[in-house]
């Protein structure tokens, strides 16, 4: 093949390859590795912890992309978050399999509303609350606007800095940050009415 023809191929938006890959051609896995392995290695392995195993999971997660190629719908959303979902959910099952340290999401002030924090094998009345904070975040999270919950998820359960989030999902930095900040609030404002406290304060 020409130089010529490599440069289209390399220059091919991320919707034509997958519509590619979908109709049988193998060229366009190649592409989109080398476009998104490294995003997705270092997506994994804030996750994971474990360079092999981050390693594995990119192996992985580009299999999924190419036998669920033909699942792809560009109307509905672009291919980068398309690929992090699928990273993300591959590598928290990798995680539960590991039997690692247990993750839960808890809420603090400011942009560190969500963050994962190892699980320290709490009593009967610290894990009641604690599975009512988790049922309390997901409502929350559910009911945030597509673009304000893809963020936050992006952020606290995918690792990603706004600046990573914005480069890689074509959004300018500057609603990226404005999405963030709405998001926070309104989970702020969920929970608050939930009144979760932590239960040594609840029963003071």
């Amino acid at each position: 093949m020409s130089k010529q023809g490599l440069n289209l191929r390399d220059d091919a938006s991320d919707a034509d390859l997958m519509a590619q890959l979908a109709a049988g051609e193998r060229w366009p896995m190649g592409v989109l590795y080398d476009r998104y392995a490294r995003l997705v290695y270092s997506m994994v392995l804030k996750i994971l912890h474990d360079q092999e195993r981050a390693e594995d999971v990119v192996q992985e997660v580009f299999v999924r992309v190419w036998r669920g190629a033909g699942s792809f719908q560009a109307g509905r959303g672009n291919f980068t978050n398309w690929l992090l979902g699928i990273a993300h959910h591959r590598a928290i099952d990798e995680l539960r399999r590991q039997g690692s340290q247990q993750r839960r999401a808890v809420f603090v002030d400011d942009e560190n509303a969500l963050r994962s924090v190892p699980d320290p094998g709490e009593g009967p009345a610290e894990a009641a609350w604690i599975a009512q904070k988790r049922l309390a975040i997901r409502e929350a999270l559910r009911q945030l606007p597509a673009e304000q919950r893809q963020t936050v998820e992006l952020a606290y359960f995918g690792g990603l800095t706004q600046r990573e989030i914005a480069e890689h999902t074509g959004t300018p930095l500057g609603t990226v940050k404005t999405r963030m900040r709405l998001a926070l609030q309104k989970l702020r404002n969920h929970l608050e009415k939930e009144e979760l406290g932590s239960p040594a304060l609840s029963s003071e």
